[in-house]
């Protein structure tokens, strides 16, 4: 590995968040065309050898990610102390992501509940955000998802949910579909 590979590394091991080209160059003094080849250099290495992470592309920038083989070891190691987000908290997520911009008025419509606290949880962990105002009467706030979302999730955008969608759907055809 090149030393501007391995120093590109270091920057991203380091990163708490996605960093983006320009300052990866930036950070290493280099030009952004440099960064880009160490970055070809660092994910060749990574899936050559036996890691326990890789570099992924995520909300537009990059980022050392555990490899999901050993996510569960990780996870014991640093015993999560924020409990998983309760089933009310996913759906108004669910409603969010495939909605968005939405009102809160518009996610209890889609739920037949109330999403207040829900809501109110995902905007304290940073997973949505108020995204402007709708034009109706009281003209309500309306939400969509944060950049954080996308790296909660290991998304490189919200087009990589275009994916999901349609793998969630061939997986709800296989269950609707009787043995044969």
């Amino acid at each position: 590995m090149s030393p501007l590979t391995a120093r590109v590394e270091a920057l991203l091991f380091a990163a708490a968040e996605p960093v983006n080209p320009a300052a990866l160059a930036q950070a290493a003094g280099v030009s952004e065309a440099e960064v880009g080849l160490a970055l070809s250099e660092l994910t060749s290495h990574l899936e050559q050898e036996a890691h326990g992470f890789a570099l992924a592309a995520v909300a537009g920038g990059y980022q050392l990610l555990t490899r999901r083989e050993h996510a569960e070891a990780v996870t014991a190691l640093l015993q999560r102390r924020r409990p998983p987000l309760s089933r009310a908290s996913l759906e108004t997520l669910a409603v969010i992501v495939f909605r968005q911009p939405v009102t809160r008025a518009e996610v209890d419509d889609l739920r037949g509940v109330r999403s207040e606290g829900a809501l109110l949880t995902l905007v304290e962990r940073g997973l949505v955000a108020e995204v402007g105002r709708d034009a109706g009467p009281g003209r309500p706030m309306r939400y969509g998802t944060t950049r954080r979302f996308l790296e909660h999730f290991g998304l490189r955008d919200l087009t990589d949910l275009d994916a999901a969608k349609a793998a969630l759907a061939a997986r709800a055809a296989e269950a609707e579909t009787p043995p044969g």
